[in-house]
């Protein structure tokens, strides 16, 4: 791991992000590129970035295992993930990305911060610091940790529950380093900071939202506090512009890319893993949340689902009552999802990707497969950037007559937001809590202001797309917002909350981040054994195509059985490689097929 740290860290240092721009641009000395010439604001925006792209990545992939989305491809990272029969290819990415590109980083960066008194850099590093070790345990259960960022080549692992708490101890470390005044020769925060901008406040209000998520996620713990995440959460975020969020962009000269992956370093990180070209398909149990077509649904649209779903133009021969004639009229349709529960589409080699005709204006498949004629009704996430054509800011995926293959997806496109941490976040948890401890009524008060908390922050996005051809980019209409929750498909009253209902909206307003599989491994997915909640993801199971290979990585032969369900991912081929004496010492299962299914540290009662 060290001689990664160490061969990365010259290439890192040969780039800064600008102070105004807050994106790429030249190091103070670019030809001769060392720890002593990196500023801390020119490290600090690439610790972030990389952080970012490792949490995209894993987030991505979780959206796999957690049946969010699925793929046209069969092999590789993004074709075995959906019939859960992984292998190590898919843990690559996110160690990297923290290690390598940010990691590698923090110590250097703390020093010269120490050095000149920029407490608020070292505030922002320790935050880093726990957000990056927090996902390495989310994702691999044992770390290196307390040597990793060390001269030690080989570090030996710490237990999650040594890393969890000692997050926790950087996240406390951070909030005395915001609560400093600096000096007026320190750098101040907002030459660097790519997140919020150099606000102090909104840094401390993210931290106590870590803090919360952090603390909720120990669920089946006998430490498990309320009073504490609730208090959490009462410093946290209140309201969207208290949140973090960040804003992307669609620059179609940002080319270059980064040094580790060459992806571009403005846009979404969601849209760098998962919509860079047409793999990606939703699956059914995703989109019968935002259908209400789930078993007991009520069949009510949310308004966020032609904004969280893809929608592909279609032409139709329309009569003209004015002319008596025939036109080619454009009808939007939105995406169906992929059964991949129930049916065996990908068994069958479905979806295959379809093909539009510019010369036709007709939708079709190429394959002799009878069954596989219809697969025009799965719409790809696919949006462009300047590395795969645009030529403008607007990403929308068209063909060469114009035609919209793709809307896109609200958080898939490059020039969408990626939400570090946010208010809405913080309502669903407090519901949660709340619900917990038998105050129905403030969990519904809460609940309902979640939903409408997340409805309203896309919003404040999509405004900013006025003027697009695009329909997934019109704002919703306020009113429809305010039907919603006032409707059905939202629990009205204190008796009609579940924690099912709960975590349905919560799991939307998370969509494509890591925490939505942390949410579903605390109540066992559909288990329905967690207290007194029954099932929380009803419908909700291993894809049909598991087979007697992936039986052998996540071997349960019940939903009871802590091991019938993806619980982890193992271990990259970097510490297997170079540190597999301390890997194996980690954990007695460590080099077993079925590491995969043993539950990380928080995970267990």
């Amino acid at each position: 791991m060290k001689k990664l740290v160490r061969y990365s860290l010259t290439l890192l240092l040969a780039f800064s992000f600008n102070s105004c721009t807050k994106w790429i641009d030249v190091n103070v000395n670019p030809d001769y590129p060392t720890n002593v010439v990196a500023s801390v604001s020119s490290r600090l925006p690439w610790i972030q970035h990389h952080y970012n792209y490792a949490y995209g990545v894993a987030s991505t992939r979780s959206a796999l295992i957690t049946g969010t989305i699925t793929s046209t491809t069969f092999t590789g990272t993004n074709g075995i993930l959906p019939a859960w029969n992984p292998t190590n290819a898919v843990s690559t990415t996110p160690y990297q990305h923290w290690f390598v590109g940010s990691a590698s980083n923090l110590n250097d960066m703390m020093t010269k911060a120490e050095a000149e008194q920029a407490w608020h850099y070292l505030g922002a590093a320790h935050t880093l610091r726990a957000m990056g070790f927090m996902l390495m345990l989310d994702w691999y259960g044992e770390i290196p940790y307390t040597e990793s960022l060390s001269s030690i080549l080989n570090p030996v692992y710490s237990n999650g529950q040594t890393i969890f708490e000692g997050c926790i101890v950087d996240l406390d470390k951070a909030l005395e380093y915001f609560q400093k005044t600096q000096p007026a020769g320190a750098t101040p925060l907002s030459k660097g900071d790519n997140w919020n901008g150099g606000d102090v406040q909104k840094w401390i209000k993210l931290i106590n939202g870590l803090k919360a998520r952090w603390l909720n996620n120990l669920s089946k713990k006998a430490t498990y506090n309320p009073a504490d995440i609730l208090a959490a959460i009462a410093k946290g975020p209140q309201n969207t512009a208290e949140s973090t969020i960040i804003q992307h962009v669609n620059d179609p000269a940002d080319v270059v890319g980064d040094v580790l992956v060459g992806d571009p370093l403005k846009t979404a990180y969601i849209f760098d893993s998962a919509a860079w070209s047409d793999w990606a398909r939703f699956t059914k149990w995703y989109t019968d949340l935002l259908e209400n077509a789930y078993t007991g649904g009520s069949g009510i649209i949310d308004p966020r689902a032609d904004k969280m779903l893809p929608s592909a133009q279609h032409w139709e021969n329309k009569l003209n009552s004015s002319t008596n004639t025939y036109v080619l009229t454009p009808v939007f349709i939105r995406t169906k999802g992929v059964d991949v529960i129930k049916t065996n589409i990908r068994l069958n080699k479905g979806p295959m990707l379809s093909n539009y005709s510019a010369t036709t204006k007709k939708w079709s498949v190429t394959s002799t497969d009878p069954n596989r004629k219809g697969d025009s009704i799965y719409v790809n996430i696919r949006a462009l950037c300047g590395k795969t054509g645009a030529l403008t800011s607007e990403s929308t995926y068209t063909s060469t007559d114009g035609t919209i293959l793709s809307t896109g997806t609200f958080y898939s496109r490059p020039e969408g937001v990626t939400d570090v941490m946010t208010y809405h976040e913080m309502c669903f948890i407090k519901a949660e809590v709340l619900l917990r401890q038998g105050n129905s009524a403030g969990a519904l008060t809460a609940y309902k202001e979640g939903i409408r908390a997340h409805m309203l922050a896309m919003n404040t996005k999509l405004k900013q797309y006025s003027g697009s051809v695009n329909p997934g980019k019109k704002a919703m209409v306020d009113a429809d917002i305010e039907a919603f929750i006032s409707s059905a498909a939202v629990a009205q009253t204190a008796a009609d909350l579940t924690m099912a209902k709960i975590m349905q909206q919560k799991f939307i307003a998370m969509s494509f981040t890591q925490q939505n599989w942390n949410d579903m491994r605390r109540f066992n997915f559909s288990a329905g054994n967690i207290g007194s909640f029954g099932v929380v993801y009803p419908g909700y199971d291993r894809p049909l195509e598991f087979s007697t290979e992936g039986a052998t990585k996540i071997p349960g032969a019940s939903k009871a059985d802590a091991n019938y369900w993806f619980r982890r991912i193992g271990q990259c081929s970097h510490e297997i490689n170079y540190n597999s004496t301390n890997m194996k010492a980690s954990n007695p299962k460590a080099f077993d097929l079925d590491i995969w299914s043993v539950p990380v540290w928080w995970d267990q009662q």
